[in-house]
């Protein structure tokens, strides 16, 4: 890692400006988003191309993190830095700050042979937070059921499963967990965090490739829900679980041996949607306050 220059504790002014990146990457190329010791995240990746960029230390902020192998095709994060390191990032070209920040920034990152790219870059709206700001988080999976539809050349971007599915029994058993439930059966807890989330869709379809696609949207998804949920719907739709299992498992709350998780080459976060600029900030306070609420219940 290149050694900063400067240390946070260096920089005489305020780091007023922050910045709204959205990104995508190849999950396959990474042991998750988050640095972790002696494995490459894709967080540590885009701080060392910022830390060669201005000079310094920069943390980001993330929409959600994704596990290892997961990946993403509209990533949300966001940094602050001074104004004089945003005037600064045009250097001598004529392009706008964030402009300069896309185009510099895919520089030092094709090193990585296009397994991440930033797509834009802006100035945030006041209030605006990645993670606390978000509304939605949006997922797809795609499931190669049956032999003859198993392609080595898409084998990164969907599942293979040796049965063919009951996609239409898979899509009724998704409805039956929809709403604001805990879903603990379907999660793995992390210290003080909640697993109270709010799904708001859950389907099954078979695209024109032949290849089942699930869609979920949720405020948020806890660490493996996603995984746990396709898993327990395919158990339904190859028939080693009767219909029904996905309500019982919920109202169970009770994370065992029948949590079984999809494999993460096949998940995408595909975007995050974030409400109108002048409802940003009121929406991070209502997030951070629901969370806190939650997690003092014990849930």
């Amino acid at each position: 890692m290149l050694a900063s220059l400067f240390s946070d504790s260096d920089i005489s002014e305020p780091a007023l400006r922050r910045i709204k990146l959205t990104m995508g990457y190849d999950g396959s190329q990474f042991h998750g988003w988050a640095r972790q010791p002696n494995v490459l995240g894709v967080q540590q990746v885009l701080e060392e191309a910022l830390e060669t960029l201005i000079r310094r230390t920069v943390r980001v902020v993330v929409a959600g993190r994704t596990d290892a192998g997961v990946h993403a095709r509209h990533q949300v994060v966001h940094f602050d830095l001074t104004d004089t390191e945003y005037q600064a990032l045009p250097r001598r070209s004529p392009l706008e700050p964030p402009q300069a920040l896309v185009r510099r920034i895919n520089g030092i990152l094709s090193r990585h042979e296009g397994a991440l790219w930033v797509h834009d870059a802006e100035l945030a709206p006041e209030g605006f937070d990645a993670r606390f700001s978000a509304m939605r988080r949006r997922y797809s999976y795609r499931i190669a059921d049956g032999v003859a539809r198993w392609d080595p050349l898409t084998r990164h971007l969907a599942t293979w499963h040796r049965e063919e599915l009951d996609v239409k029994l898979m899509h009724a058993e998704a409805q039956t967990v929809l709403g604001r439930h805990d879903y603990l059966s379907y999660c793995k807890p992390r210290e003080h965090a909640t697993t109270i989330r709010t799904l708001e869709e859950f389907t099954f379809t078979r695209g024109e490739d032949g290849l089942i696609v699930a869609h979920l949207v949720a405020d948020a998804f806890c660490h493996n829900m996603v995984r746990a949920l396709i898993g327990a719907a395919m158990m339904v739709g190859d028939g080693r679980e009767e219909p029904g299992f996905l309500a019982r498992r919920l109202e169970a709350m009770v994370r065992d041996s029948k949590t079984k998780l999809a494999h993460p080459r096949a998940l995408v976060l595909e975007e995050v949607s974030y409400p109108a600029d002048e409802e940003l900030a009121a929406r991070a306070a209502q997030t951070r306050a629901k969370r806190g609420a939650d997690e003092v219940d014990g849930r």
